[in-house]
């Protein structure tokens, strides 16, 4: 598996300030993937996103992109490696509108798509070009969250919670939208809570606590692990 591993992470441990969050996090996700990280509030989720992406206050053991070692890279540099996060708060630009927040990230390969791709995906997006970032609906902020990072050129996207706070109808543009990313060969690791939709868009789960990845499994052996993950997970 990491032989083969578009991103290998091995050992991770990260800190903010004195409180150690990431205690050795083991994963591997392959090209063309989505992979779902699984646990509770405070598992160390976002934190490990975070930590691939470099912007924790420390961090130590190995991160590989593509056979690339990043982890004494600064945030910037493994941006340009093609890693990209879309944050659970989604960080809209409130002084901008749409449009400025979409051309806003510096394009850092080919491969990006192009505003007229990005409407196909996000049809609402190009009705509200002209609007002030933050007057949009809660599902259109995170289709703008998204959209913001395909257009980088980035190939492997990091989504955090996409779907929190969401009406099941936008839950389910979200779906239709991740497997189309799949389709067009993006390789997605996603943290989610709502596992109704983990399960309908991921192909293998890794499950956290305590900073630690503690089990493993595919989709297609998720009926056998469903009592697992119950007692995982509190559902």
């Amino acid at each position: 598996m990491s032989e083969a591993a578009l991103l290998d992470v091995k050992g991770l441990q990260a800190w903010y300030g004195e409180s150690h969050v990431l205690h050795g996090v083991d994963f591997a996700v392959r090209e063309g993937e989505v992979v779902t990280l699984l646990g509770r509030n405070g598992a160390g989720k976002t934190t490990t996103l975070k930590s691939i992406m470099g912007i924790v206050g420390k961090r130590t053991g190995s991160v590989r992109r593509a056979g690339v070692e990043t982890i004494g890279l600064t945030s910037d540099r493994i941006a340009r490696l093609g890693i990209a996060l879309c944050p659970e708060e989604r960080g809209i630009f409130a002084s901008l509108d749409v449009r400025e927040n979409l051309m806003l990230p510096p394009k850092i390969a080919d491969g990006g798509l192009d505003l007229e791709q990005i409407f196909e995906l996000f049809p609402n997006l190009r009705e509200r070009l002209t609007s002030q970032g933050t007057k949009l609906s809660g599902g259109e902020q995170q289709m703008l969250a998204i959209a913001r990072i395909l257009r980088t050129g980035a190939r492997l996207l990091m989504l955090d919670e996409p779907t929190e706070g969401l009406a099941p109808v936008i839950i389910e543009q979200i779906g239709h939208t991740i497997a189309r990313l799949k389709q067009r060969g993006f390789t997605i690791l996603l943290v989610e809570q709502n596992f109704r939709f983990a399960s309908r868009v991921a192909d293998r789960y890794y499950v956290m606590e305590h900073g630690r990845v503690i089990d493993a499994f595919a989709n297609a052996d998720l009926p056998a692990n469903m009592g697992k993950l119950h007692e995982y997970l509190g559902v």
